[in-house]
């Protein structure tokens, strides 16, 4: 791996290189760096400079192009750099306070940050929400709608309320009693670990509360202590913005749709993040080049952060894009998106 360019003027240049790339997504050549160079640089000097970057690992030649473009090394040469420079819009931050303000629990946060980081990145926004203490059960609630209908209430600690409707026939004093049982048992637990213990208590304890451990058992297998996922909710939105600013070469098209598929894979963007983003972590983590953890993604970003209500890690948030991104301006979003769940999800307790 290539340490940083030697000089000031290699480090002036390269940075010229990759912000006048992310913003033209043209090869660069002298001359353009020529014109707008603030020492005015001759174009023979310039050219000199990106012959030793190009040694130095920095610089590539695409096909006979005259111009020059940023390497994975480049950019995270110029990422470094970015350190303590982040600042975000005023108009990105009324943006995202008018798309998250008055969400109150995680799940909800998570989707909406995903569309509003798709928005202002024109790539993938993705969140992870995961099950912890906030998305453990608050309490059950059920009641008789007439013959053959159940409403079963859940509702979690982060305020997340799941109703479903279930043909089921069971008097209401028995709903009473089964609500009560799992409410006094398992206030606290996650959805997955309450499952898991009442299939086992309904095996060991028929006989000790047979009538009320049939209802709960009849309940449960209808579904109504069931959640849309136990463990982490997964949000992805903006891949067309993949497809609009990707490069139409048949290469590139073929490594996009693989991109496209492993984004279809909740498992596999789960995998990604995990792999990538430190629930210790600070600050927000930029990843050059994501193949470590799938191959697929070779030539693509992540720039991402855990999201957290207090110490408590609720999950995480990034931005997955093409290596031509504008790290600035997506670093800062993701940055402020994070500090505000903490301050909107305290808030909201």
């Amino acid at each position: 791996m290539p340490a940083g360019p030697a000089g000031g003027r290699e480090r002036e240049i390269l940075t010229a290189i990759v912000e006048t790339f992310i913003a033209s997504g043209e090869p660069v050549g002298s001359r353009t760096l020529a014109r707008s160079s603030r020492e005015g640089l001759s174009a023979a000097t310039i050219r000199n400079v990106m012959a030793d970057l190009a040694d130095a690992g920095f610089l590539e030649q695409p096909h006979a192009s005259a111009g020059r473009v940023p390497t994975a090394e480049a950019y995270r040469y110029y990422v470094e750099q970015l350190s303590g420079e982040v600042h975000l819009s005023h108009e990105n931050q009324s943006i995202i306070q008018d798309t998250l303000t008055g969400v109150t629990d995680v799940e909800e946060f998570m989707e909406r940050t995903s569309h509003v980081l798709s928005l202002i990145s024109h790539s993938v926004g993705v969140t992870v929400a995961t099950a912890g203490p906030r998305n453990a059960l608050e309490h059950v609630y059920f009641s008789r709608l007439g013959d053959q209908k159940v409403l079963a209430v859940v509702v979690t600690r982060s305020g997340v309320v799941r109703d479903r409707v279930l043909r089921l026939d069971i008097p209401q004093s028995d709903l009473d009693l089964a609500a009560r049982y799992i409410n006094d048992n398992f206030r606290g637990w996650t959805m997955g670990d309450m499952r898991a213990e009442l299939a086992r208590r309904l095996e060991q304890e028929r006989s000790e509360y047979d009538r009320l451990m049939k209802s709960i058992e009849r309940l449960y297998q209808q579904g109504a202590l069931a959640s849309s996922d136990d463990t982490q909710a997964v949000f992805v939105e903006g891949a067309a913005n993949l497809v609009t600013n990707s490069v139409t070469g048949q290469e590139d098209r073929q490594r996009l749709q693989e991109m496209l598929r492993t984004l279809e894979e909740k498992e596999k963007v789960v995998k990604l993040l995990g792999a990538y983003l430190d629930t210790r972590q600070e600050a927000v983590r930029v990843v050059i080049g994501l193949d470590e953890a799938l191959p697929s993604m070779r030539n693509f970003v992540l720039i991402g952060a855990p999201a957290r209500v207090g110490g408590e890690v609720m999950g995480s948030l990034a931005v997955i894009g093409p290596t031509r991104l504008d790290y600035q301006h997506t670093m800062s979003a993701v940055s402020y998106i994070a500090r505000l769940f903490d301050k909107l999800l305290n808030e909201s307790e």
